[in-house]
This record gives structure tokens, C-alpha cells and sequence, in this order.
């Protein structure tokens, strides 16, 4: 990772940290709109989120005013890639090993990233091409990488907060593009080439 990249990061994280509570609260609010409004948000099937931690944009709104076709998952570290698991409020979770709550279910009961109609990810940057910036592990390009060669679905949106917003990422061979970037303010389609 080159030096640019983690010293970007350090400070949009930093960025999205400083948002005091009610900026939070009303983005996540706006965001879940945002969402339902996309043209592929599904009417059936299933959608994943994340549990939103140090800074993240929440998705709890979102969650909440679903179509009641859709099931809401969250993921699960599953090997060095994801997989996911339908989750309601309420319902049993355990922390991962970096401290992440997720579903508290086996791993053989988890589902592929295939079987997601829309996935919701975390980011730490993007650009207007919907290049995603996230947190250096390769989590979310390892489970998608099936997407660099099959279209959607399962579509692909990161949520952010606008700050979170950079002039341009380079991509690199193995970074799975994002179908749309959504943040309180707007919604940034991708393009078939930036």
C-alpha cells in the first residue's frame, strides 16, 4: 500500500469521526431515501448492510423502511472472504476478530455473496467514477471479484458521508468498482469506463 493511500485514509477517516451526532443521525436519514430510490433497489430478495463502526455512515433507517420482500443480511468473516446472514434487531450477534458484530450463526448456514440482490458496503473514500476506497484488508474485492467479469447482480452501492468524497482513485486489477456511490446529498451512478 503506498504511502498516499494510507495517509488518505488516515484522514478521511478522520473526516467522517469529527461529524457530531445529529449530522450523523439526519445523514442516515437522508441516506436510507438515497437508497430506496435507486433504480435496482430490489422489491424481493435479499439485501446486505454492515454494522457501521468507527465513523461509518449508519444504515439503520434503511434497514428499518425496506420493502417487506426484501430481507436485510449482514456479513460474516468466512475464511478471507465474506458471506452473509439474514439479521433482524434483537437477534443474536457475536464479535468477530476485529470486533465486529456480526450474526452468530455457522458458517455452513451462511450464504454466498452471489445470493445478494443489492449490496450496501462500507467505504472509506470514493471518487465520482464510484472507485471505493476502503480499509486496505480486500474483504469486499475478494467476495466480489466475481463481479470484475459477470454483471450485476448482486449490485454493488457504498454509503458514505460527502466528505468522504475524493477528486480521484486509481484502480487497481483487482478492485471491484461500485454500481453506484449513495451520501446524504446525492447518488453517483457508475459509468461502463471512468
Amino acid at each position: 500500500m503506498s504511502e498516499d493511500r494510507k495517509t488518505l485514509r488516515a484522514q478521511l477517516r478522520q473526516a467522517r469521526r469529527a461529524l457530531d451526532a445529529p449530522t450523523r443521525l439526519a445523514a442516515a436519514e437522508t441516506l436510507a431515501g438515497q437508497l430506496l430510490q435507486l433504480p435496482f433497489a430490489p422489491a424481493r430478495g435479499l439485501v446486505a448492510g454492515y454494522w457501521a463502526g468507527d465513523g461509518e455512515i449508519a444504515l439503520h433507517r434503511w434497514q428499518t423502511q425496506l420493502p417487506p420482500g426484501v430481507t436485510y443480511c449482514l456479513p460474516l468473516l468466512a475464511g478471507d472472504s465474506l458471506r452473509f446472514a439474514p439479521w433482524h434487531p434483537g437477534q443474536a450477534l457475536t464479535h468477530n476478530r476485529y470486533g465486529i458484530p456480526e450474526p452468530d450463526i455457522a458458517l455452513a448456514d451462511a450464504l454466498p455473496a452471489q445470493a445478494m440482490a443489492l449490496v450496501v458496503t462500507p467505504l472509506v473514500g470514493f471518487d465520482r467514477h464510484c472507485q471505493r476506497l476502503g480499509m486496505g484488508g480486500g474483504w469486499y474485492d475478494r467476495s466480489f471479484a466475481f463481479r470484475l467479469q459477470h454483471a450485476a447482480p448482486p449490485w454493488l452501492v457504498g454509503a458514505a458521508f460527502d466528505c468522504q468524497q475524493v477528486a480521484a482513485l486509481a484502480a487497481a486489477d483487482w478492485d471491484v468498482r461500485l454500481d453506484a456511490v449513495c451520501t446524504p446529498s446525492t447518488t453517483h451512478l457508475a459509468t461502463r469506463t471512468p
